[in-house]
């Protein structure tokens, strides 16, 4: 406990500054001296005080020695650092302190900051604060192999979500550890942050990515999204998640060259981390709930940026309501890409049909207004809508006219198909319902490539892509 009123210096031996003021140490009436490394030193000072557990230093947040501290009526009333013979004397009220030492000399680093302790001191001065419950691991057992006999994992190795590791996670947001973020399907158990940070350090995540996964864990529980039915459905989709605004650049996401690809850490783990939150607090696993036929590789994690800076439209953001600059996730069901190698067309009228043709087999080619879809039109392609002045609004125009299908050859047994749509009075249907479709700008600048992303039934049936802003889970 720091004194009501006095003196209190922190030193270590193995500091040069620290053994040049010893003397000036001995010269101090009434203090109180703690060494972080060798309760022997100083000498000549009386009771040195033992913190090499370094309780006091945390407790007085020290992050340089020497540190010298005047306390009056039980609270701190100044500090100085290193020695510096004026303020020594300013502190001290000696005038003629340390008049044979140097003017000035910087401290050392303090123990606390030292690498070999810092994780320890993370996890006595926080490791009260984790409620998840602990799970011991032997010292003959592997951990990734630990992880994955107690089902924990996606199949792939996982990194062992430590009380440290979790500690530093949570730094990455101001949210209570304890602060409910969603109510998680199948089961609809509560997941806190937490939770969410143990999926996230097991996804492999840094810390700066925690509120893209807040918000996308959040988004993914939401009755829009429906995340139960996305996962029992047969078909092959799971959640994906697009990210907008400056966030996207902060934590180093990939939008352009090999987006849905490998190789970008928070493309990759950030999806992961929402699929592990859905696995081990929801519940919803393969064979279980999840009753996919195929599934996708999608499904072990999906994640991607928009590419704005190179788009010639609005972010996808934008077009559905949010402000220009805010950063944001949209949830939305994916299955895997399916490209579309459009070398030829120079005019967007072209360019459109050919998108839309390939667009009209999502789910099959007969069906109408059932699945949503997401189209990625690559740079290529969107400069030449760009330089025939089409926004996004005339894009999504066209592409709507291009996608209205002729009831005679989507009805049923139409082109000695049994499967198709039942009769009906009207003449033609649109492919998507209204805001199924959505449109985003993203891949490499070379290839005259576009890419599209089914999905799964849409609207209040089925599920409807989720938008939400991330700076709130900062």
């Amino acid at each position: 406990m720091p004194p009501e009123d006095g003196l209190v210096v922190v030193v270590k031996q193995d500091c040069p500054t620290c053994r040049l003021v010893e003397p000036v140490l001995a010269a101090l009436p009434g203090l109180t001296v703690w060494s972080q490394d060798d309760p022997g030193f100083p000498a000549g000072v009386g009771a040195v005080g033992d913190d090499r557990a370094l309780d006091v230093s945390v407790g007085l947040d020290i992050e340089t020695v020497p540190t010298l501290i005047r306390f009056a009526g039980g609270r701190e009333a100044e500090r100085t650092v290193g020695w510096s013979r004026a303020a020594w004397r300013e502190l001290t009220g000696i005038d003629d302190l340390g008049a044979d030492l140097p003017e000035h000399r910087p401290g050392c680093g303090s123990r606390t900051l030292d690498p070999d302790v810092a994780d320890e001191l993370l996890v006595r001065r926080a490791g009260h604060t984790l409620a998840a419950r602990r799970i011991e691991v032997s010292a003959l057992e592997d951990e990734a192999e630990a992880m994955f006999d107690r089902g924990l994992t996606d199949g792939l190795p996982v990194v062992t979500p430590t009380p440290v590791r979790v500690l530093r996670m949570l730094a990455g947001t101001s949210h209570p550890a304890d602060e409910v973020v969603a109510v998680v399907p199948p089961n609809l158990v509560e997941v806190t942050v937490e939770k969410v940070a143990v999926n996230a350090v097991m996804a492999g995540c840094r810390p700066e990515y925690l509120p893209v996964v807040l918000a996308a864990v959040a988004a993914a529980c939401s009755e829009t999204f429906n995340a139960h039915g996305v996962l029992a459905t047969m078909w092959n989709a799971g959640p994906a998640i697009l990210v907008n605004g400056p966030v996207a650049a902060e934590i180093g996401m990939n939008a352009k060259g090999n987006v849905l690809g490998q190789g970008n850490r928070a493309n990759s783990t950030i999806g992961r981390a929402l699929q592990l939150v859905i696995r081990n607090v929801g519940g919803g696993r393969p064979g279980g709930v999840d009753r996919a036929t195929f599934g996708n590789p999608g499904k072990v994690g999906l994640c991607f940026a928009e590419d704005e800076a190179g788009s010639p439209w609005e972010p996808l953001s934008v077009s559905r309501g949010f402000a220009p600059g805010s950063s944001t996730v949209t949830v939305f069901a994916a299955e895997g890409p399916v490209g579309i190698l459009e070398q030829i067309s120079r005019t967007p009228e072209s360019i459109t049909r050919s998108l839309a043709s390939t667009l009209r087999v999502v789910g099959h080619p007969k069906t109408a207004l059932f699945f949503d879809a997401t189209l990625l039109i690559g740079p290529e392609h969107a400069r030449i809508y760009a330089d025939a002045g089409w926004d996004r609004a005339r894009l999504t125009a066209a592409l709507d006219e291009a996608l209205l299908l002729d009831r005679a050859d989507v009805e049923r047994g139409a082109r000695g198909i049994e499967d198709g749509m039942l009769p009906g009075p009207e003449r033609r249907l649109p492919k998507f319902r209204p805001g199924g479709l959505l449109v985003a700008h993203a891949g490499a600048d070379a290839g005259q490539i576009s890419t599209i992303l089914g999905g799964w039934v849409g609207g209040p049936a089925g599920s409807s892509p989720t938008t939400l802003e991330v700076d709130p889970w900062r």
